[in-house]
């Protein structure tokens, strides 16, 4: 079913039972100082029309939350908050994303996820243990969300950072393969679009942590302000995997560079040893009718002995040179 969790909170501690899954329309309402917690996986347009009506949501930010594709936003609607926000991991050397959008009222918080395994159970027994922080209400709840998708940033741009080492190494040791030229591209493609995310995500907590904004108290806004720098420190190391990977490139294309420049310079000294023969034996093939030295004993031997000594000289004078 699309409801995983849903349940009412006072004071920082559960109130009465689970809400069944599948229902939210028969939810009581809350009284001014407790808030519900409804946690929605994919949902249907039934499902999420139902939600809205017993929330009170504004049909637009339903409508981007039931389609999703978004990039992260916030949006305000009257006395509520509409946040977008894209989780990450790496998939087989690949960073996949999926999308929670939250809607964050007086007296309530509705978190709906689409194509993220990064369920919101273990986090909502955590405050469950600690009515104290769980009293703050929907904001310190926001947070807490927020703070966890951030964190699920670096397991995915560490993944990302050892991919880049290795493939460093692989250029310094010997050349990239054609699957390691294709696996660094995508790498490069992805925290290309890893940091176009973070962006608008770095704008949505700046927002959360300096602005005066609807059910956001003042003094929750310290932790929005941590979950900033945790987005902008996996922006910085995004941004300097693709400045090491832009290395790597340039790296493996000079390695190349210079190993073919050796084999030029070898081809070149070899070609240039095996020219004096060629020149002396294309003499002696001209069909001239006086040549003197034709007549002489050792003429042979001389000839041959010439063209070693010279050959010999320059394969010295190239090993000098490094070209051999």
């Amino acid at each position: 079913m699309a409801i995983i969790a849903a349940r009412d909170y006072r004071e920082g501690r559960v109130v009465g039972e689970p809400l069944a899954q599948g229902k939210v329309d028969g939810h009581e309402r809350q009284s001014p100082d407790a808030f519900a917690w409804v946690g929605l996986l994919d949902p249907t347009s039934e499902e999420m029309s139902a939600c809205a009506k017993r929330f009170g949501l504004h049909p637009l930010a339903v409508e981007d939350a039931l389609h999703a594709h978004q990039l992260p936003k916030l949006e305000i609607y009257g006395d509520q908050l509409f946040v977008v926000a894209r989780t990450a991991k790496m998939e087989a050397g690949h960073i996949s994303y999926g999308e929670t959008a939250l809607f964050v009222g007086r007296n309530h918080i509705v978190t709906v996820r689409h194509g993220s395994d990064q369920g919101h159970s273990a986090l909502r027994e955590k405050l469950e243990t600690r009515p104290a922080l769980l009293a703050h209400g929907v904001d310190y709840v926001l947070h807490a969300l927020l703070d966890m998708i951030a964190d699920n940033y670096f397991p995915v741009i560490d993944a990302a950072g050892e991919i880049v080492q290795r493939l460093e190494q692989s250029a310094l040791d010997s050349t990239l393969t054609r699957a390691e030229m294709r696996e660094l591209f995508n790498l490069r493609r992805d925290l290309l679009l890893l940091q176009r995310m973070l962006i608008p995500m770095e704008e949505v907590c700046a927002k959360l942590a300096s602005l005066d904004l609807p059910n956001i108290d003042p003094e929750v806004r310290p932790y929005f302000r941590d979950v900033l720098d945790h987005v902008r420190r996996v922006s910085s190391l995004a941004a300097l995997h693709r400045e090491m990977l832009n290395s790597v490139m340039e790296t493996s294309a000079l390695i190349v560079a210079q190993r073919q420049g050796e084999i030029t310079r070898k081809l070149a000294a070899w070609a240039a040893i095996l020219a004096v023969p060629t020149a002396i034996a294309g003499i002696y093939g001209m069909n001239f009718e006086n040549m003197p030295e034709l007549r002489m004993e050792y003429a042979y031997f001389g000839v041959l002995g010439t063209i070693a000594f010279i050959c010999v000289m320059l394969f010295l004078r190239f090993r000098k040179l490094g070209w051999l």
